[in-house]
């Protein structure tokens, strides 16, 4: 027990079953980068995660293609053979939208709109033996084809493994007027969870489940078989507008919400968009004591950032990541990306992306070249 073996002498049939452990499709890239007999074990043309773009029902008009898009949002952190970065003890984000037809492209981590190249048209490439690459979180949004109004106001998709066939994946999604619905491989349309309510806010995967919050701050998780919903916690009876999930160092979270005036009142403008005109005025957190069964008024998030983006919700730490400042909620207020200091309460307007202001990161296209262990950058 005491002899050490050197990993590259490893019987060869080990390294299929220790590859399939590794559920993210950026840890196969670095597991497959390693030599040539690592990435022999793991053929990328054997991995059954969806195509994205994904083609589902649409919400509302069967007879409208819509279509499901990913994004995945990345912490790099270089290391010391990076001669570019070394400066820097923390690491970045970066959100990349998927597309099998087109190359990979940067996105706002928290508006989720493309960032515009103004460094020109140099590509950059990132090197994964230069920095560590970890995968923060997966989001996703639904698109119709013509740009016809898609009346989504969240929606996520579990499991969305690198060895789960599509067929086996479920997508949830609260739609713009509070309903939740479900979709099934193989569903003509949505199916709707507790249909006669309309009162939903959030939806996140948290436990290997489809867990609800609705406006009074009660979370639930979702039954797919049998299209229920069980619940989870007491009612929060939190007097914001609306309750966003978190979930944070293996714990859950609400976020309250207040607005200036009642949003509530749910209405498309001219060309479809839900009209929420009224700005933020503030923020409380909440966090569930699962053993009591009860909530927690937190006053302090420490080094913890709550990010409440257009498309998912995720917490980092501030130690870890350049641009973001500890005990702080970043979210998008009608045009704007703002920062809430949960200490003095003020708001901060932030004209671009965090981690772009403190560091020259290429805001151009991505194009991942498969086998080796790159991420391109290109126009």
């Amino acid at each position: 027990m005491d002899e050490k073996v050197e990993w590259c002498e490893l019987p060869l049939e080990l390294w299929p079953k220790i590859g399939k452990y590794l559920d993210k499709h950026i840890d196969i890239l670095r597991f497959r980068s390693v030599c040539e007999s690592w990435r022999s074990s793991i053929s990328p043309f054997h991995l059954n995660s969806p195509s994205f773009p994904l083609q589902i029902p649409h919400p509302i008009n069967s007879s409208i293609d819509a279509y499901l898009n990913k994004a995945t949002l990345y912490l790099v952190q270089p290391t010391h053979a990076s001669s570019n970065f070394q400066s820097f003890s923390k690491g970045y984000l970066i959100k990349v939208k998927e597309s099998k037809n087109h190359p990979l492209h940067l996105v706002n981590p928290i508006s989720d709109r493309k960032l515009s190249n103004h460094l020109g048209a140099s590509p950059m490439v990132l090197n994964l033996l230069e920095n560590h690459v970890f995968e923060v979180c997966k989001s996703y949004n639904v698109h119709s084809k013509g740009g016809h109004y898609v009346a989504v106001n969240k929606v996520v998709l579990f499991p969305n493994s690198t060895w789960i066939n599509v067929e086996n994946s479920v997508a949830c999604c609260v739609f713009k007027e509070g309903r939740l619905g479900l979709m099934k491989h193989g569903y003509e349309k949505w199916k709707l969870v507790d249909e006669n309510n309309f009162y939903y806010d959030d939806v996140i995967v948290f436990k290997g489940q489809f867990y609800v919050t609705d406006k009074w701050g009660t979370i639930s998780w979702v039954d797919i078989c049998s299209l229920k919903l069980i619940q989870y916690s007491p009612p929060l009876c939190g007097f914001g507008d609306k309750k966003h999930l978190v979930e944070s160092c293996g714990s859950v979270y609400v976020v309250d919400r207040y607005y200036e005036s009642e949003p509530r009142i749910r209405r498309r403008n001219h060309v479809g968009d839900l009209n929420h005109c009224a700005a933020v005025m503030g923020f409380k957190v909440y966090k569930l004591d699962e053993e009591w069964g009860t909530w927690v008024d937190v006053k302090n998030l420490g080094d913890r950032v709550f990010i409440l983006g257009n498309s998912c919700n995720f917490s980092v730490s501030a130690k870890d990541v350049i641009g973001y400042q500890g005990n702080c909620i970043y979210f998008t207020d009608m045009f704007d990306v703002r920062m809430y200091n949960l200490q003095d309460h003020s708001f901060i307007t932030i004209p671009f992306d965090p981690c772009i202001e403190n560091f020259v990161w290429p805001t151009l296209s991505l194009q991942r070249i498969r086998g080796n262990n790159q991420f391109h950058a290109s126009v």
